[in-house]
C-alpha cells in the first residue's frame, strides 16, 4: 500500500508568530479520520518567527521529537537541560511521568522545525532528555538513523525510544534515488521536507510524487525514492497496530 498525503489537505494553525501544518489532528485541526498513524500520534510542520515560540508548557507519556529544518530551536525543561540545535540535529524527550518545557526561536531569521510525538509503549517512564548534532552531510544519499526503539539492538540510532519505531532522514542528491525497505507486518510514514521525489511500491508498482511537506503512507512494502529535485525526506517505520 502507497498512498500520498497532499499538504494542502493537510490541518493548518496560522497565527500572527506561528504557521503550522499538522500531518494529525491537533490543536484546533480536529478530524475523527486522522487522528494517529499507529504509534506516531502529532508531526507539525512548525515555522516560528524569530523572538518567539512555545512558551514553558507540560507534557506526559509522550516521547517528543523535534527535528530542524532551517533557523535555530532554543530547547529548556524543568530537567535543567537547556540547548539551541540547527539545521538537520534533533532532541529527544520522554514526558513519562511528567516534564515542562519551552521551545523558542531565539535566532534572527524564522526557524522551521519538525515536532514528533510518539506514544510510548508503556506509561510512567522517568522523564529524560537528548540531543544530538547530527553532521548535516552524513544523510546525503543514505539513510541516517536518528531514532530507535531502546531495545534495538541492532540500531546506530542515538535517540532511543519507549516504543517500536525507527526514525531516518535523508538527503538525495537530484537525479539520485535510494530504497527503504518495509517488511511485511510494518508501516511506514514519509515526509518530504524539502524538494519533490517520485515514490514507487517494490510490489504494487503504485507511484506517488511528492512534494515539499506532502506526505506518503507506506505499509507492506518496500520503496524506492527518485529525488526530481534534491530531496530532504524523513521517514518513520513501524510496526502495525
Amino acid at each position: 500500500m502507497l498512498r500520498r498525503i497532499d499538504h494542502k489537505l493537510m490541518g493548518r494553525g496560522k497565527h500572527d508568530w506561528l504557521d503550522s501544518h499538522f500531518h494529525f489532528s491537533f490543536a484546533e485541526y480536529c478530524n475523527p479520520e486522522n487522528v494517529q498513524f499507529g504509534a506516531l500520534r502529532v508531526l507539525n510542520d512548525d515555522m516560528v518567527k524569530a523572538g518567539e515560540g512555545f512558551g514553558l508548557h507540560p507534557h506526559r507519556n509522550m516521547e517528543i521529537i523535534s527535528y530542524v529544518i532551517s533557523g535555530e530551536l532554543t530547547h529548556k525543561d524543568t530537567m535543567g537541560n537547556a540547548q539551541t540545535l540547527r539545521r538537520g540535529e534533533a532532541q529527544y524527550m520522554s514526558a513519562g511521568t511528567g516534564v515542562a518545557h519551552s521551545e523558542m526561536n531565539m535566532g534572527d531569521s524564522p526557524l522551521r522545525f519538525l515536532q514528533i510525538w510518539i506514544i510510548p509503549d508503556q506509561t510512567g517512564y522517568k522523564p529524560n532528555y537528548g540531543d544530538y548534532k547530527f553532521e548535516f552531510e552524513d544523510r546525503r544519499d543514505r539513510w541516517l538513523a536518528i531514532a530507535s526503539c531502546a531495545d534495538n539492538a541492532k540500531s546506530a540510532a542515538p535517540i532511543r525510544i519507549h516504543q517500536d519505531i525507527n526514525l531516518y532522514a535523508s538527503i538525495i542528491t537530484r537525479g539520485g534515488a535510494i530504497d527503504f525497505a518495509i517488511e511485511r507486518g510494518r508501516q511506514a510514514y514519509l515526509v518530504l521536507i524539502e524538494g519533490e521525489a517520485r515514490i514507487t511500491g517494490a510490489l504494487s508498482g503504485e507511484r506517488v510524487t511528492l512534494g515539499e511537506r506532502d506526505a506518503a503512507e507506506i505499509a507492506d512494502e518496500s520503496i524506492a525514492i527518485e529525488a526530481l529535485s534534491e530531496a530532504h525526506a524523513l521517514i518513520i517505520e513501524m510496526k502495525k497496530p
